[in-house]
């Protein structure tokens, strides 16, 4: 008889849960049309990186500078490491972080990347479909938009490259440590922390437009962390038993890492247009992890009145 009650009990108790489940589940859309209300309002924001004030320093110098026109070609995925389940593990969005790189330095740029709306207008325009005043259309044989010799401007330099490593578990690290009662309804706790270090890099290259000589190359890495905490509790008696655990995990954004290392890339290519002094002050060698480049060790030791 108590095996019966204590089975219903069971019974009961899993009722009540579906029941529970099923009700916070909603089966009619509420007065603004949703089914449930959307979880968190984080607001967008700008999304810098460690160079995106090295840029912007570089634009405050626009002023004085006469800049050439720069253009973005493909800077394409190249490390082929693709799940099948989520897909591509780096974004293919890094020729956009390079116009964005590249407007941030205040160069003009000039769109190569997706021409299909340029197309589709110049072709209208030879059929003497587009017009900048479409209200007139059939007023007048001249209401179209003409295409002019020249009217395009041209690039004088573009960029190219891809992401071309990402390398995962360059090192490891963790502990996994139980402490308790022996026996088996005694309480024990569980301790597992783990830490682990991977690297993405980034070639690209500065190419004229006219000549197709490249004119500067560079490659970057950047090394990110990700870290892992869990903790658990087990416990219980003849009769009951109980288990709780917990944790946390975090890690550094592959896509981030590339936008940065797009953005010092762009830097290193460009900074240049705008003198060796303006680069140094918006971005100094000395503050380089690896040291200055030789480009700068060049010109500090010209500056000192110094051979080269």
């Amino acid at each position: 008889m108590p095996k019966q009650k204590s089975t219903h009990r069971v019974i009961a108790l899993l009722t009540a849960l579906v029941a529970a489940t099923s009700a916070s589940g909603a089966s009619a859309a509420n007065l603004d049309g949703n089914y449930a209300p959307v979880l968190g309002d984080a607001p967008a924001t700008r999304n810098p990186t460690a160079y995106s004030a090295a840029l912007s320093c570089l634009a405050s110098h626009r002023s004085n500078t006469r800049l050439p026109r720069i253009s973005v070609g493909r800077v394409s995925d190249l490390t082929g490491k693709v799940d099948f389940d989520t897909g591509a593990k780096i974004s293919q969005g890094a020729s956009l972080f390079a116009i964005t790189a590249l407007t941030k330095a205040g160069f003009p740029v000039v769109e190569r990347l997706d021409n299909s709306v340029a197309e589709i207008e110049l072709n209208y325009s030879r059929q003497h479909l587009l017009s900048d005043n479409p209200q007139l259309a059939g007023q007048s044989p001249d209401n179209y938009r003409r295409i002019y010799a020249g009217q395009i401007a041209g690039s004088s330099y573009y960029i190219v490259g891809g992401v071309t490593e990402l390398n995962y578990n360059i090192r490891s690290s963790g502990v996994d440590a139980t402490v308790g009662n022996r026996l088996a309804t005694g309480l024990r706790g569980n301790v597992t922390e783990q830490s682990y270090v991977l690297n993405v890099a980034i070639d690209l290259r500065l190419v004229n437009s006219r000549t197709q000589e490249v004119i500067d190359t560079v490659s970057y890495q950047k090394q990110l962390i990700g870290k892992s905490l869990n903790l658990g509790l087990n416990g219980g008696g003849d009769k009951v038993g109980a288990s709780l655990s917990g944790g946390r995990s975090g890690m550094e954004p592959i896509q981030a890492a590339v936008r940065t290392l797009v953005e010092r890339g762009v830097f290193e290519l460009t900074a240049g247009f705008y003198g060796q002094t303006v680069k140094s002050a918006c971005l100094s060698p000395g503050a380089e992890p690896q040291g200055p480049t030789p480009a700068d060790l060049a010109y500090q030791a010209s500056a000192n009145g110094q051979p080269r």
